[in-house]
């Protein structure tokens, strides 16, 4: 096993985070906290199936009320591509300016809002920006609006985090923009805008959640990094202290809260543990990261052919097109990725697997039991059973692999080096799991 000895090791580790206001009714305090920063007119990105909800047009009349215009975006896709990201911005440059951007929906309408806050306040395009070898790299030169954003789902993060994620659609990957202006300045999570979260939504975004949790805690620890200078510094620094201890909190608030929050939608008390547990989990990677299961479900959700989940249609139904939602395509290797990171940390893993299911035996092989754990829980909520049950066989495999390699800003943060061959043999483990 190739492990990482740097020659200069890395003696700093960095954490940023947005505001954060968490409670049942605090979206209502969002024009309080406009008006006292002197925002006047602001930019409000949803998308079709929240809008449909009225909580967009209620957040819209609690913002008249304290003196501030919303201009509403309600198009937003659910898993973005470049072409939709577009369509927001060209709306966001012609309706603007604007002293601040809300985004209020699930991790796509606030990572829409991610782009279109950069490129209404930056020059160039959105290829500019996204992540080499994908597109430019480019890093913004201007500062950003302040952008608050309102999850109503319980998983992606994104209220916490420095990237946006999209779908290059003429190059069939997924892929990003990171960069520490793209954080949010807060976060408003509300767990009463969660009830109405379809089941299969919750488990997908629920699977986001434990990946983000464990693959901050299993990444490489910022010690094995090279030593750099303050301007080489990426927001990524790898496993920390900091980072572990809101890894492990979410880890066992989803012990408890999970299955009864896809079980019993209405259940406030366990939405609440959950939106939880995506704040605490979204905290810890968003300065650590992510790496193999991450790098993997971008291909995964990039290279769909024809499955279209339930929960993901705008009357909650079947999505109107194809797609591997997000959390869906991450939890689909993490088993086998786990597998293969193992020896970089037994304990860690071991402790992960504790965390998620406290009454669990441990296995013969401690190899086996994050795995097992996981795929347990996968089973429960109701996640298809593997790649195959969406689409891929073995025939896809190299694509796929392929596809993981461009990954390159999230491999690099997994504790042992990984071949192409590596993640392909993961893949190949993960067409059935069970």
């Amino acid at each position: 096993m190739s492990t990482f000895v740097p020659a200069h090791p890395e003696t700093v580790f960095t954490y940023g985070a947005p505001g954060l206001k968490f409670g049942v009714g605090a979206r209502f305090e969002l024009g309080h906290d406009l008006a006292q920063s002197g925002a006047r007119r602001v930019l409000v990105v949803t998308d079709p199936g929240v809008a449909a909800t009225g909580a967009p047009a209620e957040l819209a009349e609690s913002l008249a009320a304290a003196g501030v215009e919303a201009v509403v975006f309600d198009r937003s896709r659910v898993e973005p591509t470049d072409g939709s990201l577009i369509e927001a911005i060209d709306f966001g440059r012609a309706e603007g300016p604007f002293d601040a951007i809300v985004a209020i929906g699930g991790g796509s309408s606030i990572d829409t809002a991610k782009a279109v806050n950069l490129l209404t306040t930056n020059e160039g395009e959105l290829m500019d920006y996204v992540n080499a070898p994908v597109g430019l790299g480019r890093a913004p030169a201007q500062a950003l609006l302040p952008l608050i954003a309102i999850p109503t789902t319980t998983g992606t993060g994104s209220e916490s985090t420095t990237i946006c994620v999209l779908d290059v659609v003429s190059q069939h990957v997924k892929t990003g923009i990171s960069h520490a202006r793209l954080r949010p300045t807060m976060a408003i999570v509300d767990p009463q805008l969660t009830l109405t979260q379809p089941a299969s939504v919750t488990a997908a975004s629920g699977l986001d959640i434990l990946c983000h949790a464990l693959e901050s805690y299993t990444a490489r620890p910022y010690t094995s990094y090279e030593h750099k200078q303050p301007g080489e510094r990426v927001p990524y620094c790898g496993a920390n202290p900091i980072a572990d201890m809101w890894s492990e909190k979410a880890l066992s608030l989803m012990a408890t809260s999970f299955r009864s929050a896809v079980q019993h939608g209405d259940d406030l008390e366990a939405r609440t543990q959950m939106a939880m547990a995506a704040t605490f989990a979204g905290l810890g990677f968003g300065n650590a990261g992510v790496h193999i299961p991450h790098a993997n479900a971008y291909p995964i959700a990039g290279r769909v052919r024809d499955f279209r989940p339930d929960g993901y249609g705008p009357d909650g139904g079947p999505a109107d097109h194809a797609m591997v939602p997000h959390g869906m395509a991450v939890s689909l290797s993490a088993p086998a990725a786990f597998r293969f990171t193992f020896d970089a940390s037994p304990d860690r893993h071991v402790r992960a697997a504790e965390l998620l299911a406290p009454t669990a035996q441990r296995p013969d092989d401690v190899s086996e039991f994050l795995p097992t754990v996981l795929a347990q829980v996968m089973r429960d909520v109701g996640i298809p059973s593997g790649l195959a049950e969406v689409g891929f066989g073995d025939g896809d495999i190299t694509d796929l692999a392929e596809g993981a390699m461009k990954q390159q800003r999230l491999l690099a943060t997994a504790p042992r080096e990984v071949t192409e061959d590596d993640v392909a043999t993961i893949l190949r483990q993960s067409i059935e799991l069970w």
